[in-house]
């Protein structure tokens, strides 16, 4: 069966596999092309497993060495299945029976939401803290240059989140899954403004009020361990990024009325969500079992007509195609030179499967149709600038006060020209 899928499968690039009994056999239509991969599968169950569902049983067999590579990076044979699998279509009945399959296994109780949030987040801050930037921005970067660094590019998508905001002093803005602290305490920090950050894990609460504290910020951030559901509003501005992903989709008419609800009528949102465009699907069986139970990627078929029954105005929607792709790679390339102290604090097959957690999202942001959409939602249709201008003027506009170097890459010169040799003007 195995051997069947593959020789239809592989039409570009090379994959070699040495099945459990010794024999060796290649694919691909140019024998010799890239990349060029070779596996050997170990037990007699796995080419059955692997064939009979390689969403699930391709991850567990790397995480278990029962497929092991003798030729070529995971990268590289994630990047060949990736490539071929660019222009896979479910069938009739898969399309069919998905809408009740993912109603059955989204519905996010304030208590499984919490078990959910826990199984991923309260891991040890300090697995997070060797691949992540220094203000652990654990979501897509931005990148206005290709060449940032990924300090630089999650600086950048902070700001980029901050002009659309529009955010002015002493207003008051909520943060839904707030992470460890990061966005809010830079929105406060910049823009004067007061925060409640709200998140449903406790290792996340603990470190964003201690970074609350030594910033000397505890009369203008809170951080509390709250589902969305119970926040007691108004706001002036809210922000959420990567929480949607959680919802899940019984709840999204929810999500948005509490979000319509908590506006003051000057108010608006800005909602950060990976999403994918190539219409409704489901989540990959691993990633439900090993990384996010709960969790979903929508897409933004699925997520106009709840926002459209809200009541509430979108007033922008920005798409970033490869920037989370381009985050994954970075964070896959901290994660690989901190492999020997991740191996301390977990075991083997814990660094097997976080592997090859951040391999196959990247390969979905770069042959999947994976991407991020920034979603800015207002209360009443006059509440934001009638043209786009105001965002990149936003951008431009930081202060010395702010406490960025003079050197920082993402600022103008005084001639106007951005450091990129691009007008800035």
């Amino acid at each position: 069966m195995l051997d069947a899928k593959l020789e239809q499968l592989i039409q570009t690039g090379s994959l070699s596999v040495t099945w459990p009994n010794g024999r060796t056999s290649r694919y691909g239509r140019n024998k010799a092309s890239n990349p060029d991969v070779a596996v050997r599968l170990v037990g007699p169950l796995t080419p059955l497993k692997l064939g009979l569902h390689p969403d699930l049983y391709l991850g567990e067999a790397y995480m278990s060495g029962a497929l092991r590579l003798e030729r070529g990076t995971l990268w590289d044979l994630m990047t060949l299945l990736g490539r071929n699998l660019a222009i896979h279509r479910d069938g009739p009945l898969f399309r069919i029976a998905r809408p009740l399959f993912n109603w059955a296994i989204q519905r996010n109780s304030r208590r499984l939401s919490r078990k959910n949030v826990a199984h991923h987040y309260d891991l040890s801050n300090e697995l997070y803290r060797l691949f992540l930037d220094p203000d652990l921005q654990y979501s897509c970067a931005y990148f206005p240059r290709p060449d940032l660094d990924l300090d630089a590019a999650q600086l950048a998508k902070k700001r980029h989140l901050a002009a659309k905001l529009q955010l002015q002093p002493g207003q008051r803005v909520l943060d839904i899954g707030c992470g460890w602290g990061g966005l809010a305490l830079f929105l406060a920090q910049t823009q004067n403004v007061e925060v409640l950050g709200i998140t449903l894990s406790r290792e996340q609460l603990d470190v964003a009020r201690r970074r609350t504290a030594e910033a000397g910020l505890t009369d203008r951030v809170k951080f509390e361990l709250m589902d969305f559901r119970d926040v007691t509003g108004p706001f002036d501005r809210i922000v959420s990024v990567g929480m949607f992903e959680h919802v899940g989709i019984p709840h999204y008419a929810d999500f948005f009325a509490r979000i319509r609800e908590l506006l003051s009528s000057s108010g608006i949102a800005v909602l950060h969500s990976i999403g994918r465009m190539h219409g409704p699907s489901t989540t990959s069986h691993w990633v439900r079992k090993y990384i996010f139970p709960g969790g979903y990627i929508p897409a933004l078929s699925q997520v106009l007509p709840p926002v459209e029954h809200s009541g509430l105005w979108i007033t922008d929607l920005e798409i970033l195609r490869l920037h989370y792709a381009n985050t994954l790679a970075l964070w896959r390339e901290r994660f690989l030179k901190q492999l020997h102290v991740i191996k301390k604090l977990y075991d083997e097959r814990f660094c097997r499967m976080w592997e090859f957690y951040l391999v196959t999202s990247e390969m979905s942001f770069r042959y999947g149709g994976f991407m991020v959409f920034q979603m800015q939602l207002s209360a009443e249709v006059s509440n934001v600038p009638l043209t786009r201008d105001y965002l990149f003027e936003a951008e431009r506009d930081v202060r010395p006060f702010y406490g960025f170097s003079p050197a920082d890459p993402l600022l103008p010169d005084p001639s106007g020209r951005s450091r990129s040799g691009v007008s800035a003007r």
